[in-house]
């Protein structure tokens, strides 16, 4: 079986104080990217990672209380610029999207969902129990914007299944096999927010880690380098995050070769 390529595209970004995402960083405005995944798979064709931002949250942030989202996390997203535009430009169509695997439920992640109306989504069960019942205020709270979510979510949905993982993923405790091939493994990488999760993805030239939002930059995924504590204080599980956290760098130090994508970066290159 061909391997699967692993391309990272954003979909829009966001501002936020660089300050606030690395503690002793300037405090200046910084553009963060809504980062994304398109996976080529040999044989469930093209599959997605989240989907950045979309229509659906810009609509959602016209409207109390979802302005507040955009008074604290300001975002730019063009039409061209969102999932299912750039897919197009591929010569893809929205109903060629049959899986679309959701790191976590925040807005930035899940807020092209309903443009691709054919998709499975692919997550943990942990990441939606949280949030499922939340409206207005204390789901914005969260980060989470349940208008971005399409109507029939529930019904589309295959939870990932996890199980015990084999020692060379250590220090991960578990992991999802998602569609039973080898080729997408998830991790959890709980804390930044319920249940989320990252995946391993062995391409060609090695082992690509797409780590979500496990940590703002590249450089914070391998080095210890704490974000300011009112970001922290934002987090579902800071205790989690912080664990999670100490799980990828480990991980990458056992894997030196990997290459490693966050969502609010420029992805690495291969080492």
């Amino acid at each position: 079986m061909n391997s699967v390529r692993v391309l990272s595209l954003q979909a829009g970004d966001c501002l936020n104080l660089a300050a606030i995402t690395e503690r002793g960083a300037a405090w200046r405005v910084q553009a963060y990217p809504a980062g994304f995944s398109l996976l080529l798979h040999p044989t469930r064709g093209p599959v997605l990672f989240d989907t950045g931002y979309g229509a659906p949250v810009l609509g959602a942030m016209r409207r109390w209380p979802g302005v507040l989202y955009g008074l604290v996390t300001p975002v730019r997203l063009r039409p061209q610029d969102t999932a299912r535009a750039q897919l197009a430009v591929m010569g893809f169509a929205p109903q060629d999207v049959r899986h679309i695997i959701v790191s976590h439920l925040h807005a930035d992640h899940v807020g092209g969902l309903r443009d691709f109306p054919q998709a499975t989504f692919h997550l943990s069960r942990a990441a939606y129990g949280p949030l499922q019942g939340l409206r207005g205020l204390r789901a914005v709270r969260r980060a989470f914007l349940p208008e971005a979510l399409p109507d029939d979510f529930e019904a589309r949905t295959e939870w990932l299944n996890f199980a015990p993982a084999p020692p060379e993923l250590a220090p991960f405790p578990e992991v999802a096999d998602v569609f039973g091939d080898g080729t997408v493994q998830a991790v959890p990488l709980p804390g930044h927010a319920p249940g989320m999760v990252g995946l391993l993805v062995p391409e060609a030239e090695g082992l690509t880690v797409l780590a979500a939002d496990a940590a703002w930059s590249v450089r914070a995924g391998r080095e210890a380098r704490p974000v300011h504590p009112v970001a922290r204080a934002a987090f579902f599980d800071p205790a989690q995050e912080e664990a999670s956290g100490a799980r990828l760098r480990a991980f990458l130090q056992a894997n030196p070769r990997a290459r490693l994508h966050v969502s609010h970066d420029t992805p690495e290159g291969w080492r």
